[in-house]
């Protein structure tokens, strides 16, 4: 396989890449869906190493990368911050700089993941992201931070063009709204979702309680995208309004905008979120929809953000979307780190 025109490139946000960079990964990432254990897929990355390095603890994460990287010929390997000596706020160690340059030598890419209470503000972990591409001589991926998580993103794309059956998205509604639940999650999944669904011009509801707005500079440029691509952007207050007419609801739960404002307290998010229990995406609220497809990028908290009856219901995608985050992971490594 020669060296594609994305070798080289980190992938912290699907904004960075073009509309054309994104549709080369996800074509390639069907391809290899079809053709799963060709014999020319596992000498992509023969030999090499990608690091995998946690701050948070992720299964289907760890998972779906340590399977992308055998099936490429590859050996992932993880690492933890408690098994590094690194430079913190209240620890002297090695610095981001040192860590990158040196995890540059060892491997072909690096994979990050860090999320919730591993920051002190919002923007720290995204922030990290970025000094590590700085210094890195090696493609950095993002597995996950608390902005953005683009390996999803391209997932829940690939699933929805596989089950609509065209890889035009034009024109369909998605409803990207909070459900109510007991594990205040990061923005990431969603900003990511809204990100990548608007520049392939679906028309986007953004619904969600009071005092759960999300980074206004993303919004604000989903709002461009869709104005881009002539497409609808709204923002609505209500738990049930948005589902008329949607295509696709990708109900999930998020923390608060002032998640951060007296230092992150994950109890006191999941006890407030808990107190809108009318934000659950059930059947009699999916029935408003023409047959629209749910999505999620899971662990779902059943009962909570989603019935059983929607979660596990014919129309639900989400372990497809799951399955997917292997395949688009795979495309991603073999176009940035393969040779």
């Amino acid at each position: 396989m020669a060296k594609s025109k994305l070798y080289g490139k980190d992938l912290i946000c699907t904004r960075d890449w073009s509309v054309e960079e994104l549709n080369m990964a996800l074509d390639l990432a069907v391809e290899m869906k079809k053709k799963r254990f060709s014999k020319d897929h596992r000498k992509i990355l023969e030999g090499r190493t990608f690091l995998m390095f946690f701050y948070n603890p992720s299964v289907r994460t760890r998972q779906s990368f340590e399977a992308a990287a055998t099936e490429l010929g590859a050996h992932a390997q993880f690492l933890e911050p408690k098994s590094m000596r690194l430079k913190t706020s209240k620890s002297a160690g090695e610095t981001i700089e040192d860590a990158a340059r040196v995890m540059s030598r060892y491997g072909c890419g690096i994979g990050v993941r860090i999320l919730e209470d591993k920051i002190d503000a919002y923007g720290d972990g995204d922030a990290l992201l970025v000094e590590y591409a700085k210094y890195a001589d090696v493609p950095i991926i993002n597995m996950a931070d608390d902005r953005f998580h683009p390996c999803q993103g391209l997932a829940d794309v690939m699933g929805l063009r596989q089950h609509f059956g065209s890889s035009d998205l034009k024109g369909k509604k998605l409803l990207q709204i909070w459900s109510h639940g007991a594990l205040a999650r990061s923005w990431c999944s969603v900003q990511e979702s809204l990100l990548i669904n608007s520049r392939f011009g679906m028309d986007v509801t953004l619904a969600y309680p009071e005092g759960y707005d999300l980074d206004p500079e993303v919004v604000n440029q989903v709002r461009a995208n869709c104005a881009k691509e002539g497409a609808r952007f709204e923002i609505v207050h209500d738990a049930v309004a948005g589902y008329e007419g949607a295509d696709v609801v990708y109900a999930r739960n998020w923390m608060s905008s002032v998640a951060y404002d007296n230092g992150f307290d994950k109890q006191a998010e999941v006890e407030k979120a808990l107190g809108f229990s009318k934000w659950i995406c059930d059947e009699e609220k999916m029935e408003q929809t023409p047959n629209a497809l749910f999505i999620h990028p899971m662990p779902v908290d059943r009962g909570n953000e989603v019935t059983d009856e929607v979660a596990s219901g014919p129309r639900s995608i989400m372990y497809d979307v799951a399955e997917n985050r292997l395949h688009v992971q795979k495309a991603v490594m073999a176009l940035t780190m393969g040779e």
